[in-house]
């Protein structure tokens, strides 16, 4: 029997670029997403814990609401 192999697992992946071969531009992107991630995770960590809540990360953490990977803005 012969084997089905995935065309994309036999392909190498492409070299991943340095932070500093970035554009400036790309580079303040990185760095402002960055601090928004930590803010949001200092903001998470200082949130009272819920009683008999679900349970997982704070579904509106992002200021939208967010379950399995599904967002809805409202």
């Amino acid at each position: 029997m012969r084997e089905v192999q995935d065309p994309a697992a036999a392909e190498p992946e492409p070299p991943r670029r340095r932070f500093e071969d970035l554009p400036p531009a790309a580079q303040r992107a990185l760095l402002e997403a960055e601090a928004r991630r930590a803010e949001i995770d200092a903001r998470q960590t200082a949130m009272e814990a819920e009683v008999a809540g679900r349970g997982g990360l704070e579904p509106t953490r992002y200021d939208d609401w967010e379950i399995k990977g599904l967002t809805v803005d409202f």
